[in-house]
């Protein structure tokens, strides 16, 4: 079976979800659905079926991050020495080298992937060309507008 990698940050959050949609979620939706039986005819019962199709989204997330949390690998890069090499979990700053702009991507796993806060996907086309470079490498981005050259300025373990 496959692992997925995931930071110790994204496994947090992760069980922090799963704990809140057990404890505060699920019991707030049986409530509901309980209340609305007490209407009456649940044929024409809006609330009832809106908290019944509420509990399917809630247990079909419990199922699902269950089933990541069981199949995920947890990488601490704070355990992992520094050698300068992009890894899975480091920060990494590119420059474009054509533009001069500089960006700071971390790289994180699938589920933990946000772009307003620079935290991109291993299987991203820029973490692919990140992994196994190091600083002062220059790698090549493919982009639907063709191809960008970045360099790797720094690599951190934070």
């Amino acid at each position: 079976m496959q692992k997925f990698p995931m930071t110790v940050e994204g496994e947090k959050a992760l069980r922090d979800e799963l704990q809140r949609l057990k404890t505060v979620d699920r019991p707030t939706v049986i409530a509901a659905i309980a209340e609305a039986r007490e209407h009456g005819d649940l044929k024409e019962n809006a609330e009832y079926h809106a908290a019944r199709e509420q509990q399917g989204f809630i247990e079909g997330r419990i199922q699902d991050i269950e089933g990541k949390l069981s199949n995920c690998q947890v990488i601490d890069i704070s355990t992992i020495p520094h050698t300068g090499k992009v890894l899975f979990g480091t920060t990494v700053s590119i420059i474009n080298v054509d533009t001069d702009e500089a960006v700071e991507y971390k790289i994180v796993g699938e589920d933990e992937a946000d772009i307003k806060n620079n935290r991109i996907s291993i299987s991203s086309p820029i973490a692919r060309a990140l992994i196994g470079k190091e600083e002062g490498d220059v790698v090549v981005v493919k982009v639907p507008s063709g191809t960008v050259e970045y360099e790797i300025d720094e690599v951190k373990h934070v």
